[in-house]
């Protein structure tokens, strides 16, 4: 399948005041509010000229107090417009309007989702034929462990696929009737977006690097696997602690330390004189203030004021963060104190010894490492 990651700050917000069409009347009907709603939705996107393909759609609060009903109708109304096909939502992102022509998002599996598996089992295994009724939601919900509200979502998605049929407004009722079994019941997995990337991850190892291989950076991935940055990082995380991935910092990288589905290897050499990425990134800390502390004990004097983080980071070309950093870890060994203020700063305290040793490794070039183990 295609995915596509959409950002949206590339999107253009469609607001309330932009749809023209007649407000639905919620009084006067025969089915569910949210459906009812649903279809007043799919009418603006088919009509009205300021819906375009890629656009987002009003926010929820927006579009409730629009049609006085409750945020919760809101977003029924939109999974049912989601399942005819005419939007997608995504997380932190909002309501798209669908364009046919482009991929689908990646997102987790929903609970809905499940819920539509579990009852298509339920119907194929207690053998329900075409024209016949279904107990009611609830105790379709207790038979397959969903909630209530989630087995009628996942029964009112059913209805727009044409498998079931109902009679009543209210869909708690009794009265969801089997209007077709041609259809086919796909596995799905319990698994959050993270939990798919990974395992996506461990193909894509599988197919394109081999042991000892770098791998691409985050943005790269990110692209390839049609996801955010953040989610990249989780799902590289996990196979860092699985021990497939071996994390370093600087121009070494991460780099493939077993194949996915390979037995666990033993341990290399070359793995066993690294440190890992959070005990290097105390080293870096810890050689910077070390320089530090030689830099106090030959240029200054107790109450001498030191240079700003600023002009710090530009003289050793380092971050402002990582100068922040040792200039607070030399305050709590009580080197430096802080001052606030028009004539605060950096001041000295107390001169400090030079004579300390970092301590451990930072990185060794895997081609040295049997000479290190002889």
């Amino acid at each position: 399948m295609k995915y596509i990651l959409p950002q949206k700050s590339n999107l253009e917000q469609i607001k309330v005041s932009d749809i023209n069409s007649s407000l639905p009347d919620l009084k006067n009907i025969k089915e569910s509010k949210a459906v009812t709603i649903g279809k007043w939705l799919t009418n603006v996107i088919k009509t009205n000229k300021a819906v375009k393909p890629n656009t987002l759609l009003p926010t929820k609060p927006d579009l409730a107090y629009l049609l006085g009903v409750s945020i919760g109708t809101i977003q029924n109304a939109l999974r049912y417009i989601e399942d005819l096909g005419f939007v997608e939502s995504k997380q932190c992102i909002g309501t798209i309007v669908k364009d046919p022509n482009c991929g689908s998002f990646r997102k987790l599996t929903s609970k809905r989702e499940l819920a539509i598996c579990a009852i298509k089992k339920y119907i194929i295994d207690n053998n329900f034929k075409t024209g016949d009724n279904l107990p009611s939601s609830r105790i379709i919900s207790k038979t397959i462990g969903c909630s209530a509200n989630t087995t009628r979502l996942a029964l009112e998605s059913l209805g727009t696929l044409n498998i079931l049929e109902h009679k009543f407004k209210n869909s708690n009722e009794t009265g969801w009737k089997v209007i077709s079994t041609d259809f086919t019941v796909d596995e799905v997995q319990d698994s959050t977006l993270v939990k798919k990337v990974e395992n996506d991850l461990k193909n894509y190892i599988t197919q394109n690097l081999k042991t000892g291989d770098k791998i691409p950076a985050h943005a790269e991935l990110s692209k390839e696997l049609s996801v955010s940055i953040k989610t990249i990082h989780d799902a590289l995380k996990v196979l860092i602690d699985e021990g497939i991935l071996l994390a370093r910092r600087g121009r070494y990288g991460t780099t493939v330390l077993r194949m996915p589905y390979e037995a666990k290897a033993s341990e290399k050499p070359e793995t066993s004189i690294f440190a890992s990425a959070p005990e290097t990134a105390f080293y870096y800390y810890e050689k910077t203030q070390n320089h530090i502390k030689k830099m106090i004990a030959e240029n200054y004097e107790i109450g001498s004021k030191l240079p700003s983080i600023t002009e710090l980071s530009k003289e050793l070309d380092l971050s402002p963060n990582t100068i922040r950093k040792a200039f607070h870890n030399l305050a709590n060994e009580g080197y430096l104190a802080f001052s606030r203020g028009r004539y605060g700063g950096t001041f000295v305290i107390d001169i400090p010894e030079t004579d300390e040793q970092a301590f451990k490794w930072l990185a060794v070039n895997p081609k040295y490492a049997e000479v290190y183990k002889n």
